[in-house]
Protein backbone atom coordinates (compact mmCIF):
# COMPACT_ATOMS: atom_id res chain seq x y z
CA UNK A 1 0.00 0.00 0.00
CA UNK A 2 3.15 2.51 0.66
CA UNK A 3 3.59 2.82 -2.90
CA UNK A 4 0.06 3.44 -3.81
CA UNK A 5 -0.24 5.99 -1.20
CA UNK A 6 2.90 7.78 -2.84
CA UNK A 7 1.74 7.65 -6.62
CA UNK A 8 -1.46 9.17 -5.51
CA UNK A 9 -0.25 12.30 -3.65
CA UNK A 10 2.41 12.62 -6.66
CA UNK A 11 -0.41 11.97 -9.15
CA UNK A 12 -2.93 14.98 -7.96
CA UNK A 13 0.11 17.19 -7.30
CA UNK A 14 0.50 17.00 -11.13
CA UNK A 15 -3.04 17.42 -12.02
CA UNK A 16 -2.38 20.62 -9.48
CA UNK A 17 0.37 21.58 -11.62
CA UNK A 18 -1.42 21.36 -14.86
CA UNK A 19 -4.04 23.25 -14.04
CA UNK A 20 -1.90 26.22 -13.00
CA UNK A 21 -3.14 25.93 -9.10
CA UNK A 22 -0.52 28.23 -7.13
CA UNK A 23 2.77 27.28 -6.44
CA UNK A 24 3.72 26.74 -2.59
CA UNK A 25 6.37 28.08 -0.16
CA UNK A 26 7.20 24.98 1.82
CA UNK A 27 5.97 21.45 1.27
CA UNK A 28 5.69 18.85 4.14
CA UNK A 29 4.69 15.11 4.73
CA UNK A 30 3.65 12.87 7.19
CA UNK A 31 5.48 10.36 7.98
CA UNK A 32 5.09 8.17 4.23
CA UNK A 33 3.60 11.51 2.95
CA UNK A 34 7.12 12.89 3.21
CA UNK A 35 8.35 10.61 0.09
CA UNK A 36 5.36 12.29 -1.52
CA UNK A 37 6.82 15.60 -1.17
CA UNK A 38 10.42 15.07 -2.11
CA UNK A 39 9.42 13.61 -5.18
CA UNK A 40 6.79 16.76 -5.72
CA UNK A 41 9.63 19.31 -4.94
CA UNK A 42 12.41 17.74 -7.56
CA UNK A 43 14.27 15.94 -4.76
CA UNK A 44 13.36 12.41 -5.64
CA UNK A 45 12.78 10.88 -9.00
CA UNK A 46 9.46 9.63 -8.57
CA UNK A 47 10.95 5.75 -9.61
CA UNK A 48 13.20 5.95 -6.95
CA UNK A 49 10.77 7.37 -4.54
CA UNK A 50 8.44 3.74 -5.26
CA UNK A 51 11.54 1.98 -5.42
CA UNK A 52 12.38 3.35 -1.57
CA UNK A 53 8.96 3.12 0.00
CA UNK A 54 8.10 -0.26 -1.18
CA UNK A 55 11.58 -1.59 0.57
CA UNK A 56 10.31 0.34 3.68
CA UNK A 57 7.38 -1.62 3.83
CA UNK A 58 8.89 -4.61 3.98
CA UNK A 59 11.62 -3.38 6.06
CA UNK A 60 8.96 -2.24 8.75
CA UNK A 61 6.77 -5.37 8.71
CA UNK A 62 10.08 -7.87 8.92
CA UNK A 63 11.34 -5.28 11.62
CA UNK A 64 9.78 -6.94 14.68
CA UNK A 65 7.92 -10.82 14.92
CA UNK A 66 3.80 -10.39 14.18
CA UNK A 67 1.79 -9.51 16.71
CA UNK A 68 4.63 -8.52 19.11
CA UNK A 69 3.94 -4.25 18.57
CA UNK A 70 1.45 -1.88 18.30
CA UNK A 71 0.27 1.45 18.59
CA UNK A 72 -2.46 3.59 20.11
CA UNK A 73 -3.57 6.85 20.16
CA UNK A 74 -3.65 9.18 23.31
CA UNK A 75 -6.46 12.23 23.21
CA UNK A 76 -6.48 14.65 26.20
CA UNK A 77 -3.02 14.67 27.14
CA UNK A 78 -0.58 17.47 26.58
CA UNK A 79 3.17 15.90 25.17
CA UNK A 80 4.93 16.14 29.19
CA UNK A 81 2.17 13.50 30.43
CA UNK A 82 2.52 11.49 27.21
CA UNK A 83 6.50 11.29 27.52
CA UNK A 84 5.71 10.46 31.09
CA UNK A 85 3.11 7.41 30.91
CA UNK A 86 5.33 6.21 28.20
CA UNK A 87 8.33 6.04 30.66
CA UNK A 88 5.99 4.86 33.95
CA UNK A 89 4.24 2.05 31.54
CA UNK A 90 7.76 0.79 29.79
CA UNK A 91 8.87 -1.21 32.36
CA UNK A 92 11.72 -2.58 30.32
CA UNK A 93 10.04 -2.74 27.22
CA UNK A 94 9.64 0.08 24.52
CA UNK A 95 6.63 2.62 24.01
CA UNK A 96 7.13 5.48 23.25
CA UNK A 97 5.10 8.81 21.82
CA UNK A 98 5.69 8.95 18.09
CA UNK A 99 3.45 11.06 16.27
CA UNK A 100 3.01 14.34 17.87
CA UNK A 101 -0.21 15.10 15.68
CA UNK A 102 -1.69 18.09 17.21
CA UNK A 103 -2.08 19.69 20.89
CA UNK A 104 -3.67 17.18 23.10
CA UNK A 105 -3.16 14.31 20.16
CA UNK A 106 -0.22 12.35 20.33
CA UNK A 107 0.11 8.34 19.02
CA UNK A 108 2.43 5.87 20.82
CA UNK A 109 4.48 2.83 19.59
CA UNK A 110 6.31 0.05 20.84
CA UNK A 111 5.84 -3.61 22.62
CA UNK A 112 2.35 -4.76 22.88
CA UNK A 113 2.17 -4.94 26.67
CA UNK A 114 3.71 -1.73 27.33
CA UNK A 115 1.28 0.23 24.87
CA UNK A 116 -1.71 -1.52 26.33
CA UNK A 117 0.02 -0.39 29.76
CA UNK A 118 1.08 3.25 28.57
CA UNK A 119 -2.92 3.22 27.94
CA UNK A 120 -4.13 2.52 31.08
CA UNK A 121 -1.49 4.63 32.64
CA UNK A 122 -2.77 7.56 30.56
CA UNK A 123 -6.77 7.29 31.59
CA UNK A 124 -5.57 7.05 34.92
CA UNK A 125 -3.40 10.21 34.39
CA UNK A 126 -6.82 12.18 32.77
CA UNK A 127 -6.89 11.23 28.89
CA UNK A 128 -9.73 11.74 27.19
CA UNK A 129 -9.49 8.37 25.41
CA UNK A 130 -6.53 5.78 25.21
CA UNK A 131 -7.52 3.92 21.62
CA UNK A 132 -5.23 1.34 20.22
CA UNK A 133 -4.86 1.71 16.43
CA UNK A 134 -5.28 -1.44 13.45
CA UNK A 135 -1.84 -1.67 12.63
CA UNK A 136 0.83 -4.35 13.71
CA UNK A 137 3.76 -2.17 12.98
CA UNK A 138 4.94 0.43 15.63
CA UNK A 139 6.14 2.74 13.43
CA UNK A 140 8.44 5.53 14.63
CA UNK A 141 9.84 4.10 17.62
CA UNK A 142 12.77 2.68 18.31
CA UNK A 143 11.98 -0.61 17.79
CA UNK A 144 12.31 0.01 13.95
CA UNK A 145 16.46 1.27 14.15
CA UNK A 146 17.43 -1.90 12.47
CA UNK A 147 15.11 -1.67 9.68
CA UNK A 148 16.30 2.35 9.62
CA UNK A 149 19.62 1.08 9.38
CA UNK A 150 19.02 -1.28 6.12
CA UNK A 151 16.86 1.42 4.79
CA UNK A 152 19.73 3.83 5.33
CA UNK A 153 21.97 1.28 3.15
CA UNK A 154 18.98 1.59 0.40
CA UNK A 155 19.36 5.33 0.40
CA UNK A 156 22.91 5.84 0.09
CA UNK A 157 22.80 4.89 -3.50
CA UNK A 158 19.99 6.78 -4.15
CA UNK A 159 20.28 10.25 -6.56
CA UNK A 160 19.00 13.02 -4.28
CA UNK A 161 18.61 16.74 -6.11
CA UNK A 162 18.10 19.83 -3.85
CA UNK A 163 14.96 20.76 -3.39
CA UNK A 164 12.86 23.00 -6.00
CA UNK A 165 10.52 23.89 -3.10
CA UNK A 166 11.76 23.52 0.57
CA UNK A 167 10.43 20.34 1.94
CA UNK A 168 10.25 20.46 5.99
CA UNK A 169 10.84 16.77 7.27
CA UNK A 170 9.43 14.97 10.16
CA UNK A 171 12.96 14.36 11.89
CA UNK A 172 14.01 17.91 13.17
CA UNK A 173 11.18 20.04 11.77
CA UNK A 174 13.03 22.02 9.70
CA UNK A 175 13.92 21.86 5.79
CA UNK A 176 17.46 20.62 4.09
CA UNK A 177 19.32 20.98 0.97
CA UNK A 178 22.17 18.46 1.67
CA UNK A 179 21.98 15.49 0.02
CA UNK A 180 23.63 13.42 2.83
CA UNK A 181 21.43 15.40 5.21
CA UNK A 182 17.75 14.59 3.82
CA UNK A 183 18.74 10.89 3.16
CA UNK A 184 20.25 10.94 6.61
CA UNK A 185 16.62 12.56 7.66
CA UNK A 186 14.64 9.99 5.51
CA UNK A 187 16.71 6.89 7.59
CA UNK A 188 15.99 7.98 10.85
CA UNK A 189 12.35 9.25 10.05
CA UNK A 190 11.38 4.88 10.58
CA UNK A 191 12.90 5.55 14.47
CA UNK A 192 11.97 8.80 14.92
CA UNK A 193 8.66 10.84 15.96
CA UNK A 194 6.65 12.19 13.41
CA UNK A 195 6.72 15.86 14.86
CA UNK A 196 3.56 17.58 12.97
CA UNK A 197 3.34 20.33 15.50
CA UNK A 198 6.22 22.04 15.29
CA UNK A 199 6.72 21.48 11.12
CA UNK A 200 2.85 23.46 10.86
CA UNK A 201 3.75 25.98 13.03
CA UNK A 202 7.12 26.62 11.61
CA UNK A 203 5.35 26.88 8.18
CA UNK A 204 3.30 29.67 10.03
CA UNK A 205 6.23 31.33 10.74
CA UNK A 206 7.75 31.10 7.25
CA UNK A 207 4.74 33.13 6.06
CA UNK A 208 2.26 30.11 4.92
CA UNK A 209 -1.21 31.15 5.48
CA UNK A 210 -3.14 28.12 4.13
CA UNK A 211 -2.13 24.41 3.74
CA UNK A 212 -3.57 22.19 0.83
CA UNK A 213 -3.40 18.13 1.61
CA UNK A 214 -2.89 16.71 -1.72
CA UNK A 215 -4.16 12.78 -1.87
CA UNK A 216 -6.72 10.65 -0.38
CA UNK A 217 -8.10 11.31 3.32
CA UNK A 218 -8.79 14.89 5.22
CA UNK A 219 -6.74 14.04 8.32
CA UNK A 220 -4.08 16.72 7.74
CA UNK A 221 -6.44 19.57 6.98
CA UNK A 222 -8.13 18.87 10.14
CA UNK A 223 -4.95 18.28 12.33
CA UNK A 224 -3.86 21.54 10.77
CA UNK A 225 -7.47 23.74 11.96
CA UNK A 226 -6.34 22.03 15.45
CA UNK A 227 -2.61 23.27 15.94
CA UNK A 228 -3.34 26.58 14.27
CA UNK A 229 -7.31 28.04 13.89
CA UNK A 230 -5.64 30.98 11.82
CA UNK A 231 -4.42 28.82 8.88
CA UNK A 232 -7.18 27.50 6.39
CA UNK A 233 -6.70 24.25 5.20
CA UNK A 234 -7.88 22.42 2.23
CA UNK A 235 -7.65 18.91 0.87
CA UNK A 236 -7.79 17.88 -2.55
CA UNK A 237 -8.82 14.41 -3.70
CA UNK A 238 -11.23 14.41 -5.89
CA UNK A 239 -12.50 16.56 -9.13
CA UNK A 240 -14.93 18.93 -6.80
CA UNK A 241 -12.42 19.62 -4.40
CA UNK A 242 -9.52 20.49 -6.89
CA UNK A 243 -11.90 23.09 -8.67
CA UNK A 244 -12.51 24.62 -5.24
CA UNK A 245 -8.54 24.50 -4.57
CA UNK A 246 -8.08 25.99 -7.45
CA UNK A 247 -11.16 28.99 -7.36
CA UNK A 248 -9.56 29.75 -3.55
CA UNK A 249 -6.05 30.11 -5.11
CA UNK A 250 -7.29 32.24 -7.98
CA UNK A 251 -9.48 34.53 -6.02
CA UNK A 252 -6.68 35.31 -3.36
CA UNK A 253 -4.22 35.89 -6.16
CA UNK A 254 -6.65 38.39 -8.20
Amino acid sequence: TQPLMLAAGVAVWRLWQSRGGCSPIAMAGHSLGEYSALVCSGALAFSDAVALVAERGRLMQSAVPDGSGAMAAILGLDDDSVRAVCEAAAQGEVVEPVNFNSPGQVVIAGSVQAVERACEEAKGAGAKRALKLPVSVPSHCSLMAPAAGELGRLLADTAVAVPEIPVIHNVGAQSLTDADAIREALAQQLHSPVRWVETVRNMAGQGVDRLIEFGPGKVLAGLTRRIDRGLGAVCVQDPASLDAALATCEGESS
